[in-house]
């Protein structure tokens, strides 16, 4: 069988499991197999594959079909231009939360040295991206699972920023060290509302961690911890940026604005929906 056969056939056995975008699929898990740039395989199309090559490409299509995220298989993701390792014990790094580490990066340029917070470090994409893309920067990463800070750990020594971050595991600011504060605090909360998450695709229900999801009964409630404590924390002129989900913006706002936040802004993602939240504390 042939290059060009095997994505043909694979990505319509892909199609009819629901899979989104089935021949982007089966190209990048093709590409994995034959250790080449997806783009190569158009210029061999009619290569054929060796029976080895098509067993194992087998099994990752099975565990493709059973929805098992694309980015497990592989056992990687890129975020902000970086590769990450990922697994089930940390929510896979989307493309929304690369505006997050963008306005991040925007702000602390303009400060000649900082301290940072990511609460809820999970792969640490955030932390080690912008340790990566603010060499003044000391970064702190905060996680309650002793497995997701092991995975950051892994990402962080993977592009050599390990020296530059505090790792601390426990459940909110109960577990950083006495005296820290912080220029910015950056975090993509769990913002799904308990009940929503059963309606989820399956490769986010059945894959990621429930913990990293669930938001409370109205999605909510990191939120809330984050508007009561977070401002003990921060260093004169410091802020928050936070990633929320779809019309959540004006009840975060609210639940800020209570606690006597100066909200500066609410910025819009790539599909022009409402993702990133910007305060400081009054």
């Amino acid at each position: 069988m042939t290059v060009l056969e095997v994505i043909q056939r694979s990505s319509e056995f892909l199609a009819k499991k629901g899979v989104d975008s089935p021949r982007l699929q089966i190209e990048l898990l093709l590409a994995h197999v034959l250790k080449l740039p997806r783009l190569r395989l158009y210029l061999n199309f009619e290569r054929p594959l060796a029976e080895a090559e098509l067993g194992v490409l087998r099994e990752l299509v099975k565990r493709r079909s059973s929805r098992e995220p694309l980015q497990h298989i592989l056992g990687h993701t890129s975020f902000c231009g970086l590769e990450f390792e990922v697994s089930r014990h940390a929510l896979i790094p989307r493309p929304e939360t690369e505006l997050l580490a963008e306005h991040a990066v925007k702000f602390l340029s303009t400060l000649p040295t900082s301290t940072v917070l990511d609460f809820g470090t999970g792969t640490g994409c955030l932390a080690v991206t912008l340790a990566v893309q603010c060499p003044s920067a000391s970064l702190h990463a905060l996680d309650i699972s002793d497995a997701a800070l092991a995975l950051a750990r892994q990402n962080a020594a993977r592009h050599q920023v390990e020296t530059r971050l505090a790792f601390h595991h426990g459940d909110g600011f109960a577990a950083l060290p006495g005296g820290v504060r912080f220029d910015l605090l950056v975090s993509n909360p769990p913002y799904i509302a308990t009940a929503e998450i059963e309606t989820l695709q399956p490769e986010v229900r059945d894959f990621d961690p429930r913990p990293a999801l669930d938001g409370g009964a109205d999605g909510l409630d990191f939120y809330r911890r984050l508007a009561e404590g977070a401002a003990g924390f921060l260093a004169p002129g410091g802020k928050v940026m936070l990633e929320f989900g779809d019309g959540q913006d004006d009840a975060i706002t609210k639940i800020f604005s209570a606690q006597n936040w100066i909200v500066e802004a609410v910025l819009a993602d790539y599909s022009g929906r409402n993702r990133i939240f910007i305060a400081r504390h009054g």
